[in-house]
């Protein structure tokens, strides 16, 4: 656990008591806080209470009279749609609002990092799509070149959790939107920023917005190294405003589909094939397309992320290729979880949107494509010009007829749930094809979490197969 470090004898109040909420009480608490915890929910309120936490009302008049701070969960809205009422209550008393990603980065380092040999080194990555996959393959990569790494964030454990830094150690952070936007400290050492497509736009307001909140992850702290995506042109914009030059090679651009030119630090994936280029020169390359962990274009756009971020660590290519080859993928992202009869089935539920789905739709041939959802705001249009190579949809959701209205020229039937969708596709499927579970929507009209409705996609798959 990390210490939370400014605030020793103080009252800080939490509001949102899911895992980083109670991490971060629990944090408070150890260096020395008195914190103050809230949820709007009666369950977690009583699950905090049993851990001996002071229950206090948020949004009562005088819930902040000599509160120093309030610290709040990245899931409760602060600005848009509307601010929670806490959070407004802390604004009006003009009580300071953060959250544990801020906590983090203001309390990570201490004294004992006088006597490490090696500085550790914080590593963050944001984005819309692949930050998790980029995030657990620099983690892989570190390991296996037998460098001490964590790995938290928005993946595996909240920040406030991870133990006190090592000698050398590396902190590899995935960090979404809602928790760079609030953050009073961002100060990664390498920041990676891997793509932009329109997501959580109510929560900001709109592109614009969402963009701002990933951007802050640049411009707040200023890391010693800039790893920037640059397929789209808000990546373009962010690595030309963190630039001082040409040869800048501060920042790294990446790209997945075309070859970068120039005299910067450029890493990019052509037709399965890495390559790193410095100066105008080749300085690294590697074949990407037998890598079973790593399958796709938007795959190798993460590859080159996390190659591009474990090189500014020191590592070598071939060290960073040989570890690429053992990186089995993470669970619902691309994920190969049967083969049987020649037919492939791929868990990508994790593809929430539509940019997400269309990728994993250029991944693979002649899908049998699991689809549908709570559909999120922009229509499924941006989706029609990579429908070509499935052969058959299968919709599953409440809304599943809906959602198949808007598939024109795709040979769609509604399923509604998975167990139909999934049992239709095995009956179908012939030698060559891959079942594809990648819902290009929300997973909440049918299923608590995306790892659910994966989880039923696996269960589905093993029963229609006998296994």
């Amino acid at each position: 656990m990390i210490p939370v470090q400014g605030y020793t004898d103080q009252t800080v109040a939490v509001l949102g008591l899911g895992r980083s909420g109670l991490a971060t009480a629990r944090a408070l608490k150890v260096g020395g806080v008195n914190p103050l915890v809230w949820d709007d929910g009666q369950q977690a309120r009583d699950s905090a209470q049993a851990e001996g936490f002071t229950l206090q009302d948020l949004t009562k008049q005088g819930a902040f009279d000599d509160v120093a701070a309030l610290i709040t969960s990245p899931g409760i809205p602060h600005l848009y749609p509307a601010p929670h009422p806490a959070i407004a209550a802390a604004w009006a008393a003009g009580v300071p609002v953060d959250n544990d990603i801020g906590l983090f980065f203001r309390s990570f380092a201490t004294q004992e990092w006088d006597n490490f040999e090696r500085t550790p080194r914080v590593v963050a990555i944001t984005g819309s799509n692949g930050k998790s996959t980029t995030s657990a393959l620099i983690q892989h990569i570190l390991e296996d070149a037998g460098r001490p790494v964590q790995l938290a964030g928005n993946i595996g454990r909240g920040v406030l959790d991870l133990d006190p830094a090592h000698d050398g150690e590396v902190i590899v952070l995935e960090l979404s939107s809602y928790q760079t936007d609030l953050a009073r400290a961002l100060t990664p050492d390498v920041a990676v920023f891997t793509n932009l497509s329109p997501d959580h736009l109510d929560r900001h307001a709109g592109l614009g917005g969402y963009f701002a909140a990933k951007r802050r992850l640049f411009a707040e702290g200023g890391p010693d190294r800039a790893v920037i995506g640059v397929d789209e042109p808000e990546g373009d914009y962010l690595a030309n405003q963190l630039a001082e030059g040409p040869t800048d090679y501060r920042v790294i651009r990446v790209s997945s589909g075309r070859k970068l030119t120039g005299n910067g630090w450029n890493i990019f994936a052509r037709k399965g094939f890495l390559a790193e280029w410095r100066k105008g020169r080749q300085v690294g390359s590697i074949d990407l397309r037998e890598i079973p962990g790593l399958p796709g274009a938007h795959n190798h756009q993460n590859a080159c992320a996390a190659y591009a971020a474990c090189r500014t660590l020191g590592l070598g290519p071939k060290q960073i290729e040989a570890a690429m080859h053992s990186f089995g993928g993470l669970p619902h992202r691309s994920q190969i979880i049967a083969q049987s009869g020649g037919v492939r089935f791929v868990n990508d539920s994790k593809a929430t949107n539509v940019d997400s789905a269309a990728k994993a739709l250029q991944a693979f041939k002649n899908i049998r494509w699991i689809c549908g959802g709570l559909e999120k705001d922009g229509g499924l249009d941006a989706l029609l010009p990579h429908v070509g190579s499935v052969v058959k949809a299968y919709v599953i959701g409440r809304e599943a007829q809906a959602f198949a209205m808007q598939l024109p020229g795709v040979n769609a039937e509604v399923c509604g749930d998975m167990e139909t969708a999934v049992t239709r596709a095995v009956i179908e499927a012939q030698d060559g094809d891959t079942v594809l579970l990648a819902p290009a929507a929300a997973s909440f009209d049918q299923y608590d979490s995306f790892e659910k409705r994966g989880d039923d996609f696996i269960a589905q798959v093993r029963a229609a197969l006998g296994e």
